[in-house]
């Protein structure tokens, strides 16, 4: 069988959350099947190839289509719908790992992971830009033409139906994987102090990691931990590390910043390079993930899986997906996330113990059992 990969989300220059998850999740299948082929498909006018992963596979060809992006989304796929991707590509399923543009001939099976529709729900937490993208990509119109459609959680298959109209019967719930790389790594380990002085990182501190932008409240985080400073002289030692590139409207999260009062004790890293990223959620005293909204939630489980302590938010499918090891805190609460953060900072015991249940939190999620599950999806009639 010829299965045909969308793999237009390996271009970003920087990785993180939907294309970490694509390349995951098929570097997984790829060591699972040898025996299917998989020919994976881009387009870019530019020239993008140094960001294209490498496949030393011998059952994986790649494709790439050379028209300018927009030409391409907007006119080609979207208005003209051609070319056909799957015929294009001559394969019996396509796979399609994030919602993009796409025209297809109707004769191949057709399946698409949807990770969240926070754009449906919070359009004011985007940009222009954005929501423009969004509305023309016509989501609940052109999802229901799949003819299957993987949630990454229960939340989100919900979501799917009551904002999509997408059947219940197409929806397949298959949870994410997380790397195996994530793991508590030894005190003495050398990489550890390269990675502080990298980012120059101070000796204790509160991380979050992720993008700055208004869904994931950083805010709300730097309100809290003001607060949590002004209250306690004894936590005065601990500073606050704000992890990830800059996203859409983050200007009033660094303009909140500069005029803090405790600006010299809040560090913004920028975006944190993915082999720094076990090391530096190691050198986290507690990780703070205050989202307003998540389809999944990559780094709070990341986070657990290093040996973190985590709160987050007790919304959307963080609940689901976090289950008892964490702190559930209200993001629209400061007050709330000082209070848990304080509780963390404060007694071991407490902390030690979040620690034991969120090793036994991730031990539900491998990318083993994610890419399984795929496979099965794509062989059934």
């Amino acid at each position: 069988m010829k299965i045909g990969i969308d793999i237009r989300t390996l271009m970003d220059e920087k990785y993180s959350g939907i294309p970490e998850y694509s390349l995951c999740l098929l570097r997984e299948i790829l060591k699972i099947d040898k025996d299917n082929e998989y020919i994976l498909f881009y387009n870019s006018f530019k020239d993008v190839g140094t960001r294209i992963p490498e496949f030393k596979n011998a059952n994986i060809r790649i494709i790439k289509t050379k028209y300018p992006s927009k030409l391409f989304g907007y006119i080609l796929q979207n208005i003209f719908s051609w070319p056909k991707l799957d015929r294009l590509l001559n394969v019996d399923v396509f796979f399609m790992p994030h919602i993009n543009f796409f025209a297809f001939s109707g004769n191949s099976k057709t399946i698409i992971t949807v990770h969240d529709l926070s754009f449906l729900l919070y359009p004011e937490f985007f940009s222009l830009k954005k929501n423009i993208w969004h509305r023309m990509l016509n989501i609940g119109y052109n999802l229901r033409k799949f003819d299957q459609v993987i949630a990454i959680s229960k939340n989100t298959k919900q979501d799917l139906i009551e904002q999509c109209g997408v059947e219940e019967n197409k929806i397949k719930l298959i949870h994410s994987g997380i790397s195996s790389s994530f793991k508590k790594i030894k005190i003495d380990n050398p990489r550890l102090v390269e990675v502080r002085e990298k980012y120059n990182l101070p000796k204790k501190f509160i991380l979050y990691l992720g993008t700055i932008e208004p869904r994931k409240n950083v805010d709300g985080l730097i309100l809290a931990y003001e607060s949590l400073i002004d209250e306690n002289s004894n936590l005065r030692d601990i500073e606050l590390v704000v992890a990830g590139a800059k996203g859409w409207k983050y200007k009033k999260t660094i303009k909140l910043w500069k005029k803090s009062k405790y600006r010299d004790k809040i560090r913004f890293t920028n975006y944190i390079d993915a082999e720094d990223k076990l090391y530096l959620y190691n050198l986290a005293s507690i990780f703070v993930y205050p989202s307003f909204y998540e389809g999944y939630g990559f780094p709070p489980l990341e986070a657990m899986a290093c040996g973190v302590p985590v709160i987050a938010s007790s919304n959307s499918s963080l609940v689901e997906v976090l289950g008892n090891a964490v702190i559930f805190i209200n993001p629209y609460n400061p007050n709330s996330i000082k209070q848990s953060m304080k509780a963390l900072l404060t007694n071991q015991e407490y902390k030690d113990e979040l620690i034991r249940r969120g090793y036994n939190n991730v031990d539900k999620y491998n990318w083993t059992q994610t890419a399984n599950f795929f496979l099965t999806l794509i062989n059934k009639k």
